[in-house]
């Protein structure tokens, strides 16, 4: 049974809300595998929904400075973006297993293991950067040109490319990183770096964009170079609170070498995950490469309209988040029925905040495209996409949540399999078939999208149901 001394008291709800609040901001110590359930959901989950938050309004304030410089440079923006979700799938993808094995550890009270993996996976980000440095900074050309780019963005947007690929390590290294806090219960921690890093980007990104005094105008290089700078000195202040240590996990200088043993066991966690990230971009990378035979304000319009999906999905993602933690720590110490139950009532609360997001794109999609783009095909092209999403946005929860569930336990192999089929054997071919052989061009593109993503979504649910997630070791 569950202490009632260490749940939230009930006589002044408002004051001990904001109390919740601040401790859940600045961070605590407690055991989230045996305080009340609702409380633990509430620490982790505040925290990681502001993180993404803040990432999402930079992405949104990053392509409302670039969308000043016209369609053509959002559609370079997009266009590099489909090289750059490869890397953050392996980036994801290694977070996946990051997180999932420092909580496990963590749940078993071996917090010695904890920073070991922890090290190691900072290793392999640094490994698996280098190639995508290698072919950003030489291949920048080559590899626009093979997704279509327009004469402007061959011309314009290649120091943008290799900016954004040839610095990528520090984007693998924020990724891992944070799930290295995440995992342990540090989320708060991962908020403020990133809070830091996005606060950094957000304050350049006008600055070496359109210059100001002695500082001159970079035009869209100037958005690559703020991003970097922001991210790295992020990566800087978290290797400082890992070594310093946090409140639930510190590396020591001695774990600083090659541990071949941990570092497998993370490869082969993080293989599912990668997988399955793999697959879930490299469809998007499909999806853009037949949007950009339509013309650049079709991809210019669906690029505006992902992120603004993306930063109204960030609650959702945290809560999603604070489930990996849980399933994690809670199978690690031996009780599978709490993990699950932190399923259920997670996925209740993002279906009813999905729901609420579900209206706003119905009825307001043209008006929110139109806040980053003045040119009528583009919000034409986005708000279509934004009102398509809207008929099963809330299912979107569910999917997310019990997605979690599968990657928190370390089993990141059946989300894979499920992304290989409803994305490569249907998304890919139906958003073809329908974009050019039925010549429903943009909007065959988004409903095929809608289709495969919500049987993906009632699929991955019943699956979860069967619990076999509950019994996966690490």
């Amino acid at each position: 049974m569950e202490e009632s001394s260490q749940s939230i008291p009930v006589k002044s709800p408002k004051r001990n809300l904001w109390k919740a609040l601040l401790e859940a901001i600045k961070g605590t110590e407690v055991d989230y595998t045996t305080i009340s359930l609702n409380r633990a959901i509430f620490l982790l989950a505040v925290p990681m929904i502001l993180e993404l938050v803040m990432e999402s309004t930079f992405a949104l304030v990053d392509i409302y400075f670039v969308g000043k410089l016209g369609a053509s440079a959002v559609a370079s923006v997009g266009l590099t973006e489909t090289y750059l979700f490869l890397l953050y799938s392996i980036g994801m993808g290694l977070a996946m297993a990051v997180t999932a094995i420092i909580a496990r550890r963590i749940g078993e009270k071996k917090g010695e293991n904890a920073a070991e993996s922890a090290v190691q996976s900072i290793i392999l980000a640094i490994l698996f950067a280098i190639p995508f440095s290698i072919a950003g900074i030489f291949y920048a050309e080559e590899l626009l040109g093979l997704m279509g780019a327009d004469d402007w963005t061959l011309t314009n947007g290649i120091s943008y490319f290799q900016w954004m690929l040839g610095g990528n390590v520090v984007i693998m290294l924020l990724f891992v990183i944070n799930a290295v806090f995440r995992g342990a219960g540090d989320a708060a921690i991962a908020m403020w770096v990133l809070g830091i890093a996005n606060g950094i980007n957000i304050v350049l990104d006008p600055l070496l964009i359109f210059g100001w005094g002695p500082i001159p105008s970079m035009g869209l290089e100037g958005a690559a170079i703020a991003t970097n700078i922001g991210r790295s000195l992020g990566v800087l202040v978290q290797l400082w609170i890992l070594f310093r240590g946090g409140k639930h996990i510190k590396v020591k200088l001695s774990q600083l070498y090659w541990n071949t043993k941990a570092m497998l066991i993370i490869l082969k966690t993080s293989m599912g995950g990668i997988g399955q990230m793999i697959i879930g971009m490299t469809s998007w990378i499909f999806l853009m490469r037949i949007l950009a035979d339509i013309g650049s304000e079709a991809v210019a319009g669906a690029t505006i309209a992902l992120r603004i999906m993306l930063f109204c999905m960030m609650p959702a993602w945290g809560l999603s988040n604070a489930a990996t933690t849980l399933v994690g720590q809670n199978l690690g110490a031996k009780d599978p029925q709490r993990a699950e139950s932190s399923i259920w009532k997670i996925g209740k609360y993002n279906m009813i905040f999905l729901l609420l997001v579900s209206i706003v794109f119905f009825f307001f999609n043209e008006r929110l495209i139109g806040y980053f783009s003045d040119t009528p095909e583009v919000i034409k092209v986005g708000g279509k996409w934004l009102e398509i999403l809207s008929y099963s946005f809330f299912i979107y929860g569910w999917w997310m949540v019990t997605t979690q569930a599968f990657n928190g336990s370390g089993d990141t192999t059946t989300p894979t399999k499920i992304n290989f089929v409803f994305f490569w054997l249907i998304q890919i071919p139906l958003a073809y078939f329908l974009a050019i052989n039925q010549d429903w061009g943009y909007s065959g593109v988004f409903w095929a999208v809608f289709f495969s993503e919500t049987s993906a979504a009632i699929f991955t649910l019943w699956l979860f149901t069967r619990g076999k997630w509950k019994t996966q070791k690490v």
